[in-house]
């Protein structure tokens, strides 16, 4: 059975504008093309330390012909980098951390339910622990009401 949820999204308005769109991420995160895994920041709440961003996976993504021919799944090791970039987009722009933030550490990932072309799918994350170079934090992915990972990582900066 998987955790509770780290907020009620039934208390956010899915639909409002965005707070920080895929502009505004690739002004915070270095990651282009087939690498940029974070399309819009919808709600956060400095404190606790609370975001929610999505995915919107296409029929384009660079892993649809390999992963897996005819039924394509989206790799957990990519969903855990959606993770990491929702990670350093938000202590990068709310909380004005300047430099590069670097994947640090996955801690723990597990994988509920498949994710495929067509989905978005809803990051909600917790930073867990905020120090001067180093952040850790608790990321849920969300597809059609029902969580499809969750992991923990730790992002550093370099």
């Amino acid at each position: 059975m998987p955790p509770s949820l780290l907020f009620d999204l039934s208390q956010i308005d899915l639909k409002a504008p965005l707070v920080f769109d895929k502009e505004d991420i690739g002004k915070e995160n270095p990651q282009r093309f087939e690498m940029q895994h974070l399309d819009g920041i919808i709600w956060y709440d400095k404190e606790p330390r609370l975001v929610l961003g999505y995915k919107d996976v296409t029929e384009n993504e660079f892993w649809i012909r390999g992963h897996i021919p005819s039924r394509p799944l989206m790799p957990g090791v990519i969903m855990v980098e959606c993770a990491a970039q929702l990670l350093s987009f938000f202590v990068k722009r709310v909380y004005e951390v300047e430099g590069f933030i670097g994947f640090a550490s996955i801690d723990y990932a597990k994988f509920r339910s498949p994710v495929v072309p067509g989905q978005r799918l809803y990051l909600l994350g917790h930073i867990t622990k905020f120090k001067s170079r180093k952040y850790s934090a608790v990321i849920q992915g969300i597809v059609d009401g029902k969580m499809a990972f969750e992991t923990a990582v730790s992002g550093m900066k370099v």
